[in-house]
């Protein structure tokens, strides 16, 4: 146990509002049940609910299980630093900035790191013209995560329906360059790389069916890679995780194209912790297990991870 932590409660966010609460819920019961069994005192606040910041007075820290917007974009770290109470994961600038997929890739872009192409759908939009420049696009929403309102499209009618659906999400819609290989995603761990997962999935894509509620998902740790290749794209998800100031940990994600050159499609700073997510299982591989994860992620943070 961590010792500033042995007679205090610690509290663990989850739930929230956002499109990504029952997830949120489900990694919250996760990083419970491990703090418990490890002997921590541990208070589940909501922030759905009216009084949740009354419910955070006696708590020394917060680990936070929220996804999505108002808990992984920022808004939620803020309050806490406001409120005095350490928190765990990356600090306000990093959270908005990995949140915003059209703000992380313009600065890979700037940077020189590989992402695909891309761009911003308004009602306006040439849909034709985007199909001319890219041919196959994927539309996703630029500040939801766990794949909530993205959609292949490969003609013009598929792109401005698709646009219209993911419209619904605030942020704004991209349509990014379809990647036609396997996708891959990192987990960091301080300033460690963690063994890379490739994904396998039977429908279109690796949407939220495929994520958090079907079995018939391959997932494959080790993931195939030769040593140099692992090496690659470790260094990748570091440059792209520390560029966009984020901190303590999360995991990274990329596909790989035909000619063997990777892109990063996004870093989510806080990963799912649910029984299909993928930070456990690379950790498991690194020979963590979840509680001794979370109390790593818990340690990291105290330590001034952000």
């Amino acid at each position: 146990m961590i010792a500033a932590l042995e007679n205090a409660v610690v509290g663990v966010l989850m739930g929230g509002t956002s499109a990504e609460r029952e997830v949120s819920l489900n990694s919250g019961r996760t990083v419970v049940d491990a703090l418990c069994s490890l002997g921590y005192q541990v208070r589940e606040v909501d922030p759905a609910d009216a009084d949740w910041i009354a419910q955070l007075g006696e708590v020394a820290c917060v680990f936070n299980a929220l996804h999505g917007p108002g808990g992984e974009d920022g808004c939620m770290q803020g309050a806490l630093q406001a409120l005095g109470i350490p928190y765990t994961g990356s600090g306000v600038l990093g959270s908005a900035l990995a949140m915003d997929k059209r703000r992380s890739k313009q600065l890979w872009q700037g940077i020189g790191l590989s992402t695909g192409g891309f761009v911003v759908l308004e009602a306006d939009t040439d849909w034709q013209g985007v199909i001319n420049r890219f041919g196959k696009v994927f539309v996703k929403p630029a500040c939801e995560g766990s794949s909530i309102g993205m959609a292949p499209a490969a003609d013009a009618a598929a792109l401005e329906a698709a646009y219209r659906a993911a419209s619904g999400f605030s942020g704004g819609v991209l349509a990014e360059q379809f990647i036609n290989g396997p996708e891959y995603t990192v987990a960091i761990l301080g300033d460690q790389a963690l063994p890379s997962i490739r994904m396998e999935t039977d429908r279109d894509f690796y949407d939220y069916e495929a994520k958090y509620i079907s079995d018939d998902t391959r997932y494959h740790c080790p993931s195939g890679l030769g040593s140099a290749e692992e090496a690659e794209l470790a260094a990748l998800a570091l440059a792209a995780f520390d560029s966009l100031g984020c901190s303590v940990w999360g995991r990274v994600d990329a596909m790989r194209d035909a000619d063997g050159r990777f892109y990063l499609l996004e870093v989510n700073t806080i990963p799912g912790m649910t029984s299909h997510s993928l930070v456990p299982m690379a950790a498991r591989k690194a020979g963590l297990e979840v509680p001794q994860l979370v109390e790593r992620i818990l340690e990291l943070s105290l330590a001034g991870g952000q």
